[in-house]
């Protein structure tokens, strides 16, 4: 297995921080919250304090929701993998809205996955939503990923990670094999939201960093041979170039 480039603890200790035994009282406590959907109100339950950020509903959520409510022929029938799923917000609502066959996925820490099976059971989803415990930059748990659309929202909070992000994002793309013969056939990525590739990863950025620390993602997606497009109201497109097709690809054009 690779290593990721950098630890968690690197990415969120700091001077003064509690000990080890402080911390993982404080992960424990929980903050029990209902949040406005489009349509519907989700009921989350957020950990009070959690060292992954995965404790909080970030404004991207909320705005990808919409979005995707407005462009909903673009991920019906798709098969979805969300990733930093956090307390798995998103996916509830998109799989509570549009039945849509979606994994969770977040760093490999059971305290994220038992929450986000406590999330999917208080708003009515049993079994839960399939779940994969995936640290950027590791190997990826599945070696022929088949999910034609990959998510996510707010996820660039932390620079350092960027490399890794880069290499688990390549790694879907490339080695995606489709498998579904109904899967979305592969189309171009329009800025008028009219049509997504296959396989293609959908992000949204709300939260505001230097637009340096950004365009290190952007570019570096560009370096690995991926093609970043916005599509708007801060949602990006990011797919193979096209001078790399992939063979599944190739079969069904």
């Amino acid at each position: 297995m690779d290593i990721a480039l950098f630890s968690p603890s690197s990415l969120f200790a700091a001077d003064g921080d509690s000990s080890d035994g402080e911390t993982t009282e404080a992960s424990q406590s929980f903050v029990e919250r209902n949040h406005q959907f489009p349509g519907m109100e989700v009921h989350i339950r957020e950990f009070g304090f959690h060292q992954l950020n995965a404790n909080l509903l970030w404004p991207g959520t909320f705005s990808f929701a919409d979005w995707l409510v407005e462009h909903r022929h673009l991920i019906e029938r798709r098969r979805c993998l969300e990733i930093g799923s956090g307390t798995g917000a998103l996916a509830i609502f998109l799989k509570k809205e549009f039945n849509l066959d979606i994994t969770t996925s977040d760093y490999d820490d059971h305290e994220i996955q038992d929450n986000i099976a406590h999330n999917c059971a208080a708003n009515n989803i049993i079994p839960s939503l399939p779940h994969i415990k995936h640290t950027w930059g590791d190997a990826f748990p599945v070696a022929e990923p088949d999910w034609d659309l990959i998510i996510a929202s707010d996820i660039l909070l932390y620079v350092k990670q960027y490399p890794n992000l880069i290499k688990s994002l390549t790694f879907l793309l490339k080695t995606y094999k489709r498998k579904d013969t109904n899967a979305i056939a592969p189309t171009e990525c329009k800025p008028n939201g009219t049509g997504l590739p296959s396989p293609v990863f959908l992000m949204s950025w709300r939260r505001r960093i230097g637009k340096d620390d950004e365009s290190l993602f952007f570019n570096g997606c560009e370096e690995a041979g991926l093609e970043v497009k916005h599509l708007g109201n801060r949602v990006y497109c990011i797919n193979l170039k096209r001078n790399q097709p992939l063979k599944e690809q190739e079969k069904i054009q």
